[in-house]
């Protein structure tokens, strides 16, 4: 018995870029940054001052009447904003939510904006600033599965509901795993993807403390990058069997053909090429194709300087003599590093790059690096032919997603 195709009919964003898919695949592929001047007035002594961050007016702008600012942190706003783009897109109603229906949807910080707010009125009020009162809701809107319980509240989805939380792979793995549950007969559709909103003064300090995060630009795989930019947003897409696509006259996007994960289990900070190589290897074993097949690679390409040397030894490993001429590019100098988000959005620009077969930039590229070896797509997109492409996802932890994606022309 053969397993069931699994497609993409709906996807959603809400990033810096803008409301909606269309916001961030214009962006992404013409170039143009989402990055501003973020100021937080309770750092003192703030050394980085840019992020892709969402303002709270555009957040308020775009919120809509399914929003709940008072129970729910932006973290969860975000995903419903993007998820009824997805839902919209998809065709769905009411009959096709149900039992037959779950929801995956990812985070790593979970309610950052709340959990911040409240550990500074606790602080006040703990140092002798005077009784300051919390968020009665806090715990509920802080839980990483808030807007993952959301959604399935919103829609009525009562199938299987998952979040994963896995660092920077979050929202890779969320549609991985839903794409894997689909074919298992565990469901027939998914809402699934990723949401972060965690450019707030806490998460931000911590970041900073690191000393990963870039003082100007975000320059992946060039010799002169000096970090990573952080971002925020949500992207949600809407995967079902090809059968209950088609049933309901549903045109798929693109189908999702191959997924592999795996650990390093070594360092936690810093990456194992091996371990990226395995999931590559793993997603197109499972897709059935050969490296020389893959048209784009959307590269996890944060700007720092241990991921970039050792994404690009993992992707010379996995295509060997083809990779020199492959198209491969980072869009975090476009939307920032959106953790747990960063998958989906990442995947949505893949899925918009495979539908145009457009390559998008890897912006601020100046110089190639001899400890690299390679120049990514730069200065404008590049066209390019294969039906297939491929998006990388590398977390701290040593947590490896790579997913491939394949022209709904193909079906």
């Amino acid at each position: 018995m053969s397993l069931p195709r699994v497609v993409i009919t709906g996807a959603g964003a809400f990033s810096p870029c803008g409301a909606g898919v269309a916001s961030l695949w214009d962006a992404a592929r013409d170039g143009v940054s989402a990055a501003r001047e973020v100021l937080f007035s309770a750092i003192a002594e703030q050394r980085v001052t840019r992020a892709a961050a969402i303002s709270a007016e555009f957040y308020e702008a775009n919120a809509g009447d399914t929003v709940k600012p008072r129970m729910q942190d932006r973290v969860t706003g975000f995903a419903l904003i993007a998820a009824a783009e997805a839902v919209a897109q998809a065709g769905l109603n009411e009959a096709d939510f149900g039992g037959a229906c779950g929801v995956i949807v990812g985070s790593g910080f979970g309610g950052a904006d709340t959990l911040d707010e409240n550990y500074l009125k606790f602080a006040a009020h703990t140092y002798g600033a005077g009784l300051t009162r919390m968020d009665a809701m806090a715990v509920p809107k802080i839980m990483t599965n808030a807007a993952a319980s959301w959604i399935s509240m919103t829609y009525g989805a009562r199938g299987p509901l998952y979040c994963n939380s896995t660092a920077c792979s979050s929202a890779s793995q969320s549609i991985g795993l839903a794409f894997q549950l689909i074919r298992a007969g565990a469901m027939t559709r998914c809402i699934t993807g990723g949401t972060e909103a965690c450019v707030v003064p806490g998460v931000f300090r911590a970041w900073e403390a690191l000393r990963v995060l870039t003082p100007d630009q975000c320059r992946p795989f060039s010799r002169d990058r000096n970090g990573m930019m952080l971002g925020e947003g949500a992207g949600i897409l809407i995967v079902e069997t090809l059968e209950a696509a088609e049933a309901r006259g549903a045109e798929p996007l693109a189908e999702i053909v191959g997924y592999g994960t795996t650990s390093d289990a070594g360092d936690l900070l810093r990456p194992d090429p091996e371990g990226a190589a395995s999931a590559m290897r793993r997603a197109l074993a499972e897709a059935g194709i050969g490296a020389r097949e893959i048209g784009y690679v959307n590269a996890h390409g944060t700007g720092t300087i241990a991921n970039d040397v050792s994404e690009t030894q993992a992707m010379r490993a996995v295509f060997g003599d083809v990779f020199d001429g492959l198209a491969v590019s980072s869009t975090k100098p476009i939307h920032g590093h959106a953790l747990g988000a960063a998958g989906a959005l990442e995947t949505i620009i893949a899925l918009e790059a495979l539908r145009s077969r457009t390559a998008p930039p890897s912006l601020n590229f100046n110089e190639m690096d001899p400890a690299i070896g390679f120049t990514p797509v730069h200065g404008s997109a590049q066209d390019f032919e294969q039906d297939y492409v491929l998006s990388n996802s590398f977390a701290f932890g040593g947590i490896n997603a790579s997913l491939i994606l394949g022209a709904a022309g193909r079906l």
